[in-house]
């Protein structure tokens, strides 16, 4: 292909991609940053109904039959564009040379099945005729866009196995796709020909791969058999609308509501007021509301009011309603203050049979007529602490209201009595004071109506809504049981006075008898205060907005045990918000409740557990909390907004109706919107309950009942099912919104603001701010003009400030003024939370091709921008030569005052003044008490900072820099923000291990080594320098040199961690009979050096080392510190420079051969996972052993690993001069394939303990490179006794390799009682069993931080090439005489021996359960366990 068409293909690619949308599947958990994956599979045998069907589509057009892979490629797409809403749906595939592209379809939820799989497989057949390499064009479209990276331009795949593809490509996409799915097909069994053989559906396998860090395998399951039924459901009908489809699986119909049952519409509980003069019957005396003291005020204290003060207060004001005339359903509107006289207002308006509506008097009193002109009440009941009506009001009620009677001034006397103010000289109640003790006898019904509440109207004008009575206690008795409410609980009153949720607060104490909590203006206002409230008076279950519940959390610093659960309504609840309340309740459950005004008290709820039952939930949930299920008998129905006869499937977003007998009655006066809101039931016939739910006979309220109602609220908000059933909103189907609890109509907003005088175009819409906090932002385009002109600001500075070149910062300063005005003016026409937060003053509004208002595009300020705008711009400084006031520090932080006493309470030995600069590891610490330290930390500052930070953060003041950055402190708010600043991250000090190996190398390691040639001459037999013989592979090596035949060895020499050669001996054998391994006759030949591992020459003395350098044949380096934490400076000593000392021996004397262990921890980062990827496409084996390792240069993530690296450049540098040797590389040693012998300290070994106890292991797909080692110690020694000329790597590799759920899953094949599970919800399991059990049992916790931070990254390992060890081991047939250059793995045969020994020596219990397999009878013998008690640990020198 020409350079032209080459160019000419990839300018039509360009022109076909333009303006491309890319689909993102809704996340299970939060996606990490930055990207982390943690591959998982699952796979689908495709069902012979299916397979049929795709052979029907692919018939359906014989001119042109599609084939199967296009029609799967077709339904994915459906699924795409059902599961996200787009209607552009790009898909990555590839075609049959294996060269990727980008499949995209533009489609419509009324398009029908055939037509898009006519377009799929037009586009396909484009994509092939326009070929080009995918790199091509990715470099062609950065460079025409001039980005800064590539374009991704796919999330989702599906690819015909066969046509996949290279690795090396999928590897690069696996961290940026969502969902990858290859489409395998089985072979073709072999039949004789003829007419009468049946036809053969040859099996066809789909694998989706997908992250396990985003995915649950749940939704991937309900997803893949989503795509299936899209197959089916075209095949039936290939003209049917995509957007018909039903998604829901059969697997589904459990998990989501049924829209037919029956929901029990005339199971009526009696009237909320009734039920409350009944408790005041039963318990007189009873503490009832409490308005608690002023704390400002230390004269000040409580009022008291029992059940019988406030019912008889509020039959007061019964009998006056009636006695005036007021009738059933007539609305009262009560002029309110928080207090007690509300709750005596509210209950004497219900027990009248009235409608009682609550204005707020810091309404503007434009907005409190309109609240009037709706209601049209009927009577006033003004609460004397709301003060007098303004003016304003007073003449409205006078010219345009009948009322029948006005209480004005209505007040409860602290002993209990009620007065109602002066009218006429008299107090307005007085006539009624003598019926305090009798009931109205007013009857009402489920469907009479006793609230009237307010929401916003489209027009301006707000929305009245009818509540009624049946939702008012139809659902305590469920909440009390489902949560434990009572009649000892104290709630509390913190909803606004005039928000619908006031009523929640009332009316459940009421209900249940409890005790009614009143905070003062002062508790609530003042910050930090709210909380000292609380626990001074023992709340335990509060109702609270997010936004209360942020300013409840807020400065506050007092811990509130009592409070055991927090109801929230009102707006969207983020993770956030409830760790911030649980930080200061650590017993709280906070539920989350979804509904409406329109809902009264029928919603749903999603509980999030307290700390103190489950520290660890919140690992599993996203940023926004899920509105979860309905509670009894409510029912949260997706509804398919293309189609409504289809509730929507798991993932697909559609509208969210609410259906319940508990539903509000409707709009006052609205008819056309009550109907457009309030509708039928489609999914039941219209009379499905007549004689179902008829009220009793003898029901007094029979008459009040309009009989069985099966309707459904259209809430308008957009959501979507999760695998569990729950429901996670996703947005407004129109333009209301919700602030801080509030629900606005943006068109409202607009509407007042399109009013004003110098505005002449704008625009509201919610932005979210860097916390993720809904913020109204109006965009307004100013009237030129003379009136402009006066509220423009002039320059306030003659310097010219470089941020007046950001248009936004300089329009909002330019524009103080009028902004400051606009504010003012909506203020008057608006409640206070409708106002907008910013205003940005543009120039003009941008628009979209359809010449709409592009809202995308609108600019929204991010928080420096407003900081620079609002500043001041003169900049005074402090005293000459004096520092700024926000300079002066103090020694510690809050944070880093708490966490000092952390550390003192586990660093016993430290002194109390432990400064930010103190490193924990240098003061006592070490990796136990760090991971009992982080888990303290979690607790006490609820934040979930991993176990690992300690290592990257050793210092009390990076560690409180860490958690403060995760807690989000000083966070940055819309408004105020002059002196907010972002906590930075703190950045632990690091050793270039790279750099100091090199510099090592200049400077300390020797110049020349004699170099060896040819084979060794054994004539008078070895000698052998071993280090590390005291370890679980040194034993075994000790094992394969003493038993050698050939070459002879005369002595070996071990280098031991002793104080006398004898402790060294006994040391070594304690160990080999630990292992099982000892043989006495050994003893003769060996010889023990003592020393040290980092000491000056090993720490030998000189004439040993001078007499080493000359009788030693064969170093092998094998010693080493292990220690998965510790940081390299920490393992330089024993692991660096000890090799450098090793090393040295054989720059003198005579010439030796060099094998020095290393680990595959040198090759443990993104970059060689890669690079395996890539050479296995091309056809190789793995990572070459003559690889630099200058990709793990940098960035390996343990010390251990760095040290190693820096080992191996030193030895092969060495190799440069000349010494001859080996490096050999093993990865993870496991127990010895015959005898079963393992090391119980080692990670995968602790792994299967720790699943045992856990009763559960994780599924992860990636391969584990383990070895047994006796296969591990025969290829070190192969190398030792066949040293390569100048020290090359040779790599030990498992053939073949197991994956890690593979190895794991073993346990369950011999009877062990463990079950897979997703690797978050098995990491969350693991760290709450470890805190419930007191972290110390676990096998895996002193290996905690590895396992819970990034276990399934750190156990990935790339494919290594071996054929130096294979070539090794192939000339030491010579000497062995056995041939083991295949290699070795591990297989059930090698697990049931590693199993069975671990249950012999008591490390594991027996298993339980029955198996596929049964364990091998292996017995160990009583010396081997007594031996096994006095070897080391992990972090021992060896």
């Amino acid at each position: 292909m020409s350079a032209e068409d080459t160019q000419a293909r990839l300018e039509r690619w360009e022109s076909r991609l333009r303006s491309l949308t890319t689909q993102t599947i809704t996340s299970d958990y939060v996606r990490p940053d930055p990207p982390k994956v943690v591959e998982a599979v699952h796979e689908v045998v495709i069902p012979d109904s299916v397979r049929i069907a795709l052979l029907q589509l692919g018939i359906i057009d014989l001119e042109e039959p599609f084939t199967p892979f296009t029609v799967l490629l077709t339904a994915f797409t459906v699924l795409a564009a059902r599961l996200t809403g787009d209607e552009d749906i790009a898909l990555g595939t590839s075609n049959e040379h294996h060269e990727p592209f980008v499949l995209r379809t533009p489609l419509t939820p009324k398009a029908s099945f055939r037509e898009i799989l006519k377009k799929v497989q037009t586009a396909e057949y484009e994509a092939t005729q326009d070929e080009v390499p995918f790199q091509s064009l990715l470099t062609h479209l950065q460079a025409k866009s001039k980005a800064a990276n590539p374009p991704a331009l796919f999330k989702l795949a599906i690819y015909h196995a066969p046509d996949a593809p290279s690795q090396q490509f999928l590897s690069t996409y696996q961290l940026t796709n969502d969902l990858t799915i290859f489409v395998e097909l089985g072979p073709l069994k072999a039949v004789a020909p003829g007419l009468r053989t049946k036809p053969q559906l040859r099996e066809i396998k789909l694998r989706a791969h997908y992250n396990q860090l985003i995915f649950s395998t749940a939704r991937i399951q309900i997803m893949v058999d989503q795509l299936l039924q899209i197959v089916t459901a075209g095949s039936k009908n290939p003209d049917v609308a995509i957007g018909s489809i039903s998604l829901i699986t059969p697997s589904q119909k459990a998990l989501l509501p049924d829209p037919t049952v029956d929901l029990h519409w005339g199971n009526f509980r009696g009237a909320i007021h009734d039920i409350f003069s009944a408790n005041a019957k039963k318990h007189p005396e009873r503490e009832c509301v409490v308005e608690t003291a002023d704390f400002t005020n230390p004269q000040s204290k409580n009022r008291v009011f029992t059940y019988q003060q406030i019912d008889e207060a509020s039959n007061i004001l019964a009998h006056h309603l009636v006695a005036k005339g007021i009738k059933l359903g007539d609305v009262v509107m009560v002029y309110a203050y928080r207090g007690v006289d509300l709750v005596v207002a509210v209950m004497g308006v219900l027990k009248a049979g009235a409608t009682f509506s609550v204005i707020d008097p810091a309404y503007p009193p434009a907005r409190q007529n309109i609240y009037l002109q709706v209601a049209q009440p009927k009577a006033l009941v003004v609460i004397e602490k709301a003060g007098t009506l303004a003016k304003l009001v007073r003449e409205f009620i006078e010219e345009k209201l009948s009322i029948l009677t006005e209480v004005p001034a209505l007040a409860i006397q602290d002993d209990g009595t009620l007065v109602g103010g002066q009218v006429n000289g008299a107090d307005v109640l007085a006539e009624q004071v003598s019926l305090k003790s009798q009931g109205t006898g007013v009857v009402v019904g489920p469907d009479s109506n006793p609230t009237l509440s307010f929401t916003s109207g489209s027009e301006g004008i707000p929305k009245g809504v009818r509540g009624r009575h049946f939702s008012l206690t139809y659902y305590f008795p469920w909440m009390a049981e489902t949560f434990g409410l009572s009649e000892n609980d104290r709630f509390t009153m913190l909803s606004g006075i005039a928000h619908d949720p006031i009523q929640r607060d009332i009316f459940t104490p009421l209900f249940l008898g409890a005790k009614l909590l009143v905070p003062t203006a002062d508790d609530i206002g003042t910050p930090g205060r709210l909380a000292e409230w609380m626990a001074d008076n023992g709340a335990t279950i509060t109702h609270l907005t997010p936004a209360m519940g942020q300013l409840l959390s807020a400065q506050a610093t007092r811990a509130i045990p009592s409070l055991h659960h927090a109801f929230f309504v009102g707006d969207i609840l983020t993770k956030r918000d409830c760790l911030r309340l649980q930080s200061l309740a650590r017993n709280v459950a906070v539920v989350n409740m979804y509904g409406t005004t329109e809902t009264q008290r029928a919603v749903s709820y999603f509980e999030v557990p307290s700390l103190n039952k489950d520290s660890t939930f919140s690992q599993s949930q996203k940023d926004v909390i899920a509105a979860g299920k309905g509670m009894l008998d409510v029912q949260l129905l997706v509804v398919n907004r293309n189609d409504r006869e289809q509730v929507c499937g798991v993932g697909e977003i559609g509208e969210i109706y609410v259906r319940a007998a508990g539903l509000a009655e409707g709009y006052l006066q609205l008819p056309d919107m009550t109907a457009l809101k309030f509708v039928k039931n489609w999914y039941v016939p219209e009379n499905a309950w007549v004689g179902k739910a008829d009220a009793p006979a003898d029901a007094p309220w029979k008459d009040l009942y309009f009989g069985p109602r099966d309707r459904m609220y259209r809430t308008g908000d957009l959501g979507r099912y999760t695998p569990n059933g729950d429901v996670e909103c996703s947005g407004r189907a129109d333009d209301q919104v919700k602030i801080r609890g509030f629900r606005i109509e943006l068109g409202e907003i607009d509407t007042h603001l399109s009013q004003h005088p110098l505005v002449r175009e704008n625009v509201t819409l919610v932005r979210r701010d860097k916390d993720e906090e809904p913020t109204l932002v109006s965009y307004i385009v100013p009237l030129q003009g003379s009136s402009l002109d006066e509220l423009v600001s002039a320059t306030e500075d003659e310097d010219h400030d470089p941020e007046d070149d950001d248009p936004i910062v300089h329009s909002i300063r330019k524009h103080r003024k009028l902004i400051k005005e606009i504010k003012e003016y909506l203020k008057k026409k608006l409640p206070s939370y409708a106002v907008p937060t910013v205003v940005v003053p543009l120039a003009r509004l941008p628009l979209n091709p359809n010449g709409k208002v592009d809202k995308p595009a609108l600019p929204f300020p991010d928080t420096a921008q407003l900081a620079a705008a609002h500043k001041k711009r003169s900049k005074r400084l402090a005293a000459a030569g004096g520092k700024e006031a926000d300079e002066v520090t103090i020694a510690l932080t809050p944070t880093q005052k708490e966490l000092q006493a952390i550390w003192t309470e586990l660093l016993p030995h430290a002194t109390s003044a432990i400064g930010p600069e103190d490193d924990f590891f240098e003061i006592g610490g070490h990796s136990i008490l760090a991971t009992r330290m982080i888990f303290e930390v979690r607790k006490r500052f609820v934040t979930n900072i991993n176990l690992g930070a300690i290592f990257k953060c050793p210092t009390l003041g990076a560690l409180a820099g860490e958690i403060d950055r995760l807690r989000g402190s000083g966070e940055l708010g819309i408004q105020g923000i002059d002196a907010a600043h972002e906590n930075e991250e703190p950045k632990a000090p690091t050793v270039n291990y790279a750099e100091d190996a090199k510099d090592l190398a200049r400077t300390q390691l020797p110049k020349s080594f004699p170099s060896l040639t040819g084979e060794f001459d054994s004539t008078d037999g070895i000698n052998v320098f071993l280090t590390g013989a005291t370890g679980f592979l040194g034993v075994f090596l000790l094992r394969d040199v003493l038993t050698r035949t050939a070459p002879l060895v005369k002595k070996v020499v071990a280098h031991v961690r002793a104080k006398t050669p004898e402790a060294g001996m006994a040391r070594i054998q304690s160990s080999c009979e630990a292992y099982g391994v000892w043989d006495s006759a050994w003893a003769h030949r060996l010889e023990i050096v003592t020393g040290d591992l980092g000491a000056p020459k090993l720490g030998l003395d000189e004439a040993t080392w001078t007499r080493m350098t000359e009788e030693i044949d064969v170093v092998i380096h094998n010693g080493a510190q292990v220690h998965w934490v510790y940081p390299y400076a920490t393992l330089r000593g024993p692991n660096v420079i000890g090799t450098i000392d090793a090393l040295e021996l054989c720059a003198y004397g005579k010439a030796k051969s060099f094998t020095f262990v290393s680990s595959t921890s040198t090759l443990d980062t993104d970059y060689f996972v890669q690079l395996s990827d890539k050479i296995l496409q091309q056809g190789g084996a793995g990572i070459s052993e003559a690889d630099d390792l200058s990709g793990s240069a940098k960035d390996l993530g343990n010390g251990y690993g760095q040290s190693k690296w820096a080992g191996e450049y030193l030895v092969r540098e060495a190799g440069r001069r000349g010494l001859a040797g080996f490096v050999v590389r093993p990865g993870y040693i496991v127990g010895d394939s015959a005898s079963g012998t393992t090391n119980t300290d080692d990670f995968l070994v602790r792994m299967l303990k720790g699943c045992v106890q856990l009763g559960r292991y994780p599924d992860i797909f990636n391969t584990v490179n383990m070895v047994p080692v006796d296969h591990v110690s025969r290829v070190v020694t192969a190398c030792a006794f066949n040293p390569a000329p100048n020290a090359v790597v040779a790599h030990v590799t498992s053939h073949p390799r197991l994956r890690m759920n593979e190895f794991l899953g073993h346990l369950a094949t011999y009877g062990f009682d463990v079950t897979a599970e997703d690797y978050i919800p098995w990491r969350m399991a693991l760290e709450q069993h470890v805190v419930n059990k007191s972290g110390n049992d676990n096998a895996l916790f002193p290996l905690l931080h590895f396992v819970l931070d990034n276990l399934p990254a750190s156990t990935k390992a790339p494919e290594l090439d071996d054929q130096n060890a294979v070539q090794a081991l192939t000339r030491d047939i010579k000497y062995s005489g056995v041939d083991v250059s295949k290699g070795r793995g591990v297989g059930d045969k090698e697990m049931g021996v590693y199993l069975a020994w671990l249950v012999s020596i008591g490390f594991l219990p027996e298993p339980q359960g029955e198996g596929k397999k049964n364990l091998p009878e292996l017995t160990v013998s009583e010396s081997v366990k007594e031996a096994r008690t006095k070897v080391g640990g992990r972090g021992a020198l060896v």
